[in-house]
């Protein structure tokens, strides 16, 4: 019975794929707009309170660990960490059993795929992630960019996720990036927003600069310091991923091209991000006087020595999806964690999307680990510390957002996750980075707190119907 299930819904999503390309969106999708108006439902409240008797893994050098601590927060930022704690008046949550980590930062997520979950199967190309989000792509409204952000933030917060990276490569109109917008707002994420170009834009169109700047002036400064804006590039070269379908909707740009973009990017003073999908394009981004400190490239696979000393002499980072980038084929590179930390690249972690996995650091630090071990050893060393810190405080220099999270460090926010180690997956526990790296998974995170806001805790959400947001997704 369930293979006949299973093929009924595999059959149901290729109809599906083949025939809504053809219709037009106003006839699927209702066209409802979010904007920059305050949230539609409040937030917890972010007041005081003393985590109480968690083992404390700070990711500060100048914080140590605690065995057993307390951390004090109040209005949102941590006052005080130490291994007793008096704060009379403050609500206390019972860390006993628990390890009490930095939220984790994820630096690149395409949250507006999140709702192809359906259709997408990673063993059938035909209904692979790239053709599914090149023939679904140009469908999207608003609404369903919200919507689908609001599923990913959902699955991202349960798994200790407290701050994204949203890479929005299909951005259809400045529209779509206020339903985005909305959408990470009312979830209470933290993150940057990167506005990209609609999936099938012509490689000759420009970038829409008047939309982004518009968005800027509508949305930045964001008064609670919870949201950054930025802008995901169309690449540079041929891809070597995804096959037609992704040439086709990611785009590839000429030099030029790509120049036009990015001082445009600059002159409004914004970040900018960019796949590394084909040949390395590090030498001819150098080449050009492209590279700095604004720029972030993903998939680290393919880049040589002399191209790793220009990214650490530039200021660029790289962020990488393990549990995605693994499956791609020998020939096009491997996961250069190892080399890019011995060059002093600086490295960051990300899911990339959960079209066809889950949100899972923990699995992604286990996969890295895993990889180095079985390529490089004890050559370059890789502790489950120097991991910890990869998806955590790395993420937060990568976004630049380190002074204000990535770290329990009195004075910065207070993005915290607690994590039981009374499961049976990781009980009894014993070093708990081994605990957390080696053993953890998203369902031993008990509670979540971004901003100084409880958003979960005994593994419930506080503030979401996840039942509706799964059947609004739906």
């Amino acid at each position: 019975m369930q293979g006949n299930v299973s093929r009924r819904r595999l059959l149901a999503g290729a109809a599906f794929l083949g025939s809504a390309a053809a219709l037009a969106p106003r006839r699927l999708f209702a066209q409802t707009t979010r904007n920059a108006l305050p949230p539609s439902a409040p937030l917890p409240a972010r007041g005081e309170f003393l985590i109480r008797g968690a083992t404390v893994l700070t990711m500060d050098p100048a914080v140590p660990d605690l065995a057993a601590g307390d951390i004090h927060v109040r209005n949102g930022d941590i006052v005080a960490v130490a291994a007793r704690i008096d704060a009379p008046g403050a609500e206390v949550i019972d860390g006993a059993g628990m390890i009490a980590i930095p939220g984790f930062v994820d630096t690149h997520f395409h949250l507006w795929t999140s709702l192809f979950r359906m259709f997408v199967r990673a063993d059938t190309p035909a209904l692979g992630y790239f053709p599914t989000t090149a023939k679904l792509g140009p469908l999207m409204s608003p609404q369903d960019s919200y919507r689908a952000v609001r599923l990913g933030a959902a699955d991202a917060i349960s798994a200790g996720i407290t701050t994204i990276h949203n890479w929005a490569h299909n951005t259809r109109s400045p529209e779509h990036a206020d339903a985005e917008l909305s959408a990470m707002r009312d979830m209470g994420l933290r993150g940057r927003f990167a506005y990209g170009t609609p999936v099938g834009l012509p490689d000759d169109a420009p970038m829409d600069v008047a939309g982004i700047a518009r968005v800027k002036k509508d949305w930045m400064p964001d008064k609670d310091g919870l949201l950054t804006l930025g802008i995901s590039s169309r690449n540079l070269g041929a891809l070597t991923v995804g096959g037609p379908a992704s040439n086709a909707s990611r785009g590839v740009l000429t030099l030029e091209q790509l120049k036009r973009d990015w001082d445009a990017a600059r002159s409004l003073g914004l970040p900018i991000t960019m796949h590394t999908s084909g040949a390395s394009p590090i030498a001819e981004l150098e080449k050009a006087g492209l590279l700095g400190p604004d720029v972030q490239l993903v998939h680290p696979l393919l880049t040589t020595p002399e191209e790793r000393a220009i990214m650490k002499a530039r200021g660029v980072s790289y962020s990488t999806s393990p549990q995605l980038e693994a499956r791609r084929a020998a020939r096009l590179g491997v996961i250069q964690l190892g080399e890019l930390l011995e060059a002093g690249v600086k490295v960051s972690l990300s899911t990339d999307h959960i079209a066809s996995i889950s949100a899972d650091p923990f699995a992604s630090m286990r996969m890295l680990f895993a990889l180095h071990q079985h390529r490089i050893g004890a050559r370059v060393p890789l502790t489950l510390k120097r991991l910890l810190q990869l998806a955590t405080l790395d993420g937060a220099v990568d976004l630049g957002i380190a002074d204000r999270t990535g770290s329990i460090t009195p004075g910065k926010r207070a993005d915290l996750v607690l994590v039981r180690t009374t499961d049976t997956n990781i009980a009894p526990a014993g070093d708990p980075y081994e605990a957390i790296v080696s053993l953890g998974m998203p369902a031993n995170v008990d509670t979540v707190i971004i901003d100084g806001r409880v958003l979960r805790r005994g593994s419930r959400f506080t503030a979401f119907n996840h039942p509706r947001i799964v059947a609004e997704a739906r």
